[in-house]
């Protein structure tokens, strides 16, 4: 900024440079009046457009009371009968006036600036100018006894604008006048500029664009407003506020260009500041959403592997130009390699350096980050030792690095609870500056999050893991039953690593009986496994002591109440009676709350064993009798009976999927053995998912 400007009256415009209430320059374009004077005969000679509709066409030229009363202004400051001389006599010498509309009924309050054209050419010498300018967000209100002061000061500040007045009629429209304030804003003098286009204030940063703007506007007789960069005559730039508006003879032509120049160069660097200072906050979000997306992509998988083949896909597309993640086993040894690249043409070489390891095997900074035992310090960029590379890299490995790009790389550590469990490494085909501060924060956040992640989804496939490992040793093996062909599967679900309380079971007992069951105790923990064994156990005491159906499911139901073996549990138990004659067998069951087994029979119809339902283990009776329904397995038929996470799904209805796994077993193969039975539900009862432990066994009566 030129320090010139502090010493004189520019010093009352506002902070942003701009005339206290002076509308943008688009308005003051389309809505300024400007007019030229007569000051010996006080009659308007010129108007621009906006002078002549404000006095609704009024002819020129006009006397200056004519055109006041025709356009329906006043001073705001006084009650006057005939406005124009109070006008004039305020104007005279250059000072500003508020003016009132009394035409437009709506109070609305604008300034006037007077200039006396000190000077100018001889033709101009007897002529002043009038600028009436609009104003925006002004509430004072005026009365004889209450001047608006505030108004008053606004206007005699319009009196220090830059003005100047161009002549299109001479070759390249030269300027013929500017005002004392032109030249404390530009340095220039009325002597050096009078004579020669305004141009001369456009240098190299000035917006060619704007410029064409401005001309193309002037060419069409058209009020126009700019902001561009000018040049004083020192060479210091400024933001130059531009507004130019033509005045029309009483014929309509142009008689001359009229210019309002503002030095803004506050204004427009507080706006620029303030636009900096959203795009930072603006890109800070986005920072912030992408390591919340890559995060939850990574927490949602809850399988390790997965996630660390995922994490270069979704980090490859943001930093660098690939990347790769290097993740080790429980003796810190590197066993899995993953990249990706930002350019997807790339694929070939990703795909060779997954291969073939020793690339990351070999890297010394890769073990560096991998051997560190504590936190180490900030990550930073270094430049990728390209000459060591042909010693540690076969020469297929060395092309494909190549063609990725060697330039510069970070190496971050991928940390969980107590150790490092792999690494990031981001590798840019440029050199270190490559990595700004912000993206090093945001990709050593990344190794951090992720470490976590991926930590998390090995302690789950841990716990998963020991949970069907425990789960599936307390289920027994299916033991040989004569006649009978028997399978079973047991399925973890695919979502939680907790213990659950499913079970199945088939006893053959003295009595050539043989006693099946399935059942479900409510829960996924380890209570609800214990309470699964000692339910188990109690059915196999009970049925092999020679007890009914009803009376199992009754026991059950005592000691569950009684002993609080468990909260509540479900479960279909069945007696298969020894063939008779023709090779059939009787089927005796009761169901405790449990979904209804299903009978696929040798014409291959399917019944739905929904009778004999009683409450749930462990929930109150108040019928002390439990119900019992019989019915017959032929030769080749076959008894399914399963627990609710084979059907159950959130999205449908466990009514639609029984219908559904009905249909489905209506389909089978006749003559298909227990394990064909038994897989074929299962393939069309998988969708990919499993929401609860699965137990099915299937029970099929052998032909003779």
């Amino acid at each position: 900024m030129d320090d010139r400007r502090s010493a004189t009256p520019d010093t009352l415009l506002d902070a942003e440079g701009l005339l206290p209430g002076v509308a943008d320059p688009v308005e003051v374009a389309s809505g300024g009046a400007v007019l030229l004077l007569d000051t010996a005969t006080e009659r308007v000679v010129d108007a621009n457009p906006v002078a002549v509709r404000m006095a609704r066409g009024l002819g020129l030229p006009v006397s200056f009371a004519s055109w006041c009363t025709a356009a329906g202004i006043t001073p705001a400051t006084t009650v006057a009968t005939s406005p124009a001389p109070a006008i004039l006599a305020s104007l005279r010498h250059g000072h500003g006036l508020a003016l009132r509309s009394t035409r437009r009924g709506d109070d609305s309050v604008s300034w006037a600036v007077g200039l006396p054209l000190a000077g100018a050419p001889e033709h101009l010498v007897d002529r002043a100018l009038l600028v009436i300018l609009p104003t925006s967000g002004l509430q004072e209100s005026a009365s004889p006894s209450a001047p608006p002061d505030g108004l008053q000061m606004r206007a005699a500040v319009a009196s220090h604008l830059s003005f100047t007045i161009s002549d299109p009629s001479l070759p390249d429209d030269p300027l013929v006048w500017v005002n004392p304030a032109f030249t404390l804003a530009t340095g220039y003098t009325a002597d050096e500029v009078v004579g020669r286009n305004c141009r001369f204030l456009q240098g190299a940063g000035t917006d060619p664009a704007a410029v064409g703007r401005i001309r193309a506007a002037l060419e069409a007789g058209d009020a126009v407003g700019e902001t561009l960069l000018n040049y004083r005559k020192d060479g210091t730039p400024f933001w130059n506020q531009v507004v130019v508006s033509p005045v029309l003879d009483e014929d309509g032509l142009v008689t001359h260009h009229v210019g309002i120049q503002t030095d803004v160069t506050d204004r427009v660097h507080d706006d620029r500041r303030q636009l900096l200072e959203l795009d930072a906050v603006h890109r800070q979000n986005e920072r912030l959403a992408l390591l919340a997306n890559i995060t939850q992509a990574l927490v949602s998988l809850f399988d390790e592997e997965a996630g660390a083949a995922l994490l270069p896909d979704l980090v490859a597309p943001h930093f660098g130009s690939w990347c790769a993640v290097v993740v080790v086993d429980d003796h810190n040894r590197p066993r899995l390699v993953h990249v990706a690249a930002r350019d997807a043409a790339r694929s070939a070489d990703v795909a060779l350096l997954e291969r073939s390891q020793r690339w990351a095997f070999e890297s010394g900074a890769i073990q560096r980050v991998l051997g560190a035992d504590g936190p180490n310090t900030l990550p930073a960029p270094f430049p990728v030792d390209v000459e060591s590379l042909p010693r540690r890299t076969s020469p297929e490995e060395l092309a494909a690095l190549e063609r990725l790009g060697l330039g510069s790389a970070i190496v971050v550590p991928l940390r969980g609870r107590d150790r490092v469990i792999g690494v990031l490494v981001v590798v840019s085909s440029d050199d270190v500056d490559a990595f700004p501060q912000d993206d090093v924060r945001d990709i050593v956040a990344l190794g951090a999050r992720s470490g976590l992640a991926l930590d998390n989804a090995r302690l789950y496939r841990r716990e998963h893991d020991a949970a069907v490992t425990l789960q599936r040793s307390m289920l027994p093996e299916i033991v040989e039953a004569p006649g009978l062909d028997c399978a079973a599967l047991y399925e973890a679900a695919s979502a939680g690593a907790d213990v659950g309380g499913d079970w199945y079971d088939v006893v053959p007992l003295p009595s050539g009986q043989v006693a099946v069951s399935v059942g479900d105790v409510v829960g996924h923990d380890i209570r609800a496994a214990a309470s699964m064994g000692q339910l188990r156990s109690v059915i196999r005491s009970e049925a092999w002591s020679g007890r009914s159906p009803a009376e199992v499911v009754a026991t059950m139901d005592e000691l569950v109440q009684g002993l609080g073996m468990a909260g509540m549990a479900t479960c279909v138990f069945a007696l298969v009676d020894p063939p008779d004659d023709e090779g059939s067998r009787r089927v005796t069951y009761t169901r405790a709350g449990h979904p209804p087994p299903l009978l696929l029979r040798a014409d291959r119809t399917v019944e739905l064993l929904d009778g004999a339902l009683t409450t749930p283990v462990g929930v109150s009776n108040l019928d002390d009798t439990v119900p019992v329904a019989e019915t017959v397995l032929c030769p080749g038929e076959s008894l399914v009976l399963f627990t609710d996470g084979l059907v159950e799904r959130r999205d449908r209805s466990l009514r639609a999927q029984l219908a559904d796994l009905r249909t489905c077993a209506g389909e089978i193969t006749p003559g298909m053995d227990a394990t064909g039975v038994r897989d074929a539900i299962v393939e069309v009862c998988a969708d990919g998912s499993t929401e609860d432990d699965t137990c099915i066994l299937v029970v099929r009566n052998t032909p003779a």
